[in-house]
């Protein structure tokens, strides 16, 4: 079996899944575009926070891996990677996000002698 005869015949198989992951990708764009521009930085450092399933997963599925299957196992360590990053980089951004709402201490006069 050629490798696009496997494809069209795993396409045909799954049609299910294929219609769920587009319908997502239009309702996702659908949603995040309704979303005013002051609550983007929020929702994303939310959703970037969120993202430490991620990395759960990621260490879980390579427990699970035969140790002689290094793809595997390279692909899992770069999503554990990627997920660290991805949930620091949340904080990081929600860290910055709340230093803009404090108040700025006006600074003191020097007192004179």
């Amino acid at each position: 079996m050629e490798p696009i005869q496997h494809l069209l015949h795993w396409f045909t198989q799954h049609i299910e899944m294929v219609y769920i992951v587009v319908l997502s990708i239009f309702l996702g764009i659908e949603v995040i575009g309704r979303v005013p521009s002051v609550l983007h930085t929020p929702l994303m450092s939310g959703a970037n926070a969120i993202h430490g399933v991620v990395i759960i997963g990621a260490i879980i599925v390579m427990g699970r891996v035969d140790e002689g299957n290094y793809l595997a196992l390279g692909i899992g360590l770069l999503a554990v990677v990627l997920g660290t990053l991805n949930v620091v980089g949340g904080f990081v951004v929600t860290d910055r996000m709340l230093e803009m709402f404090k108040k700025k201490k006006a600074p003191q006069k020097p007192k004179e002698a």
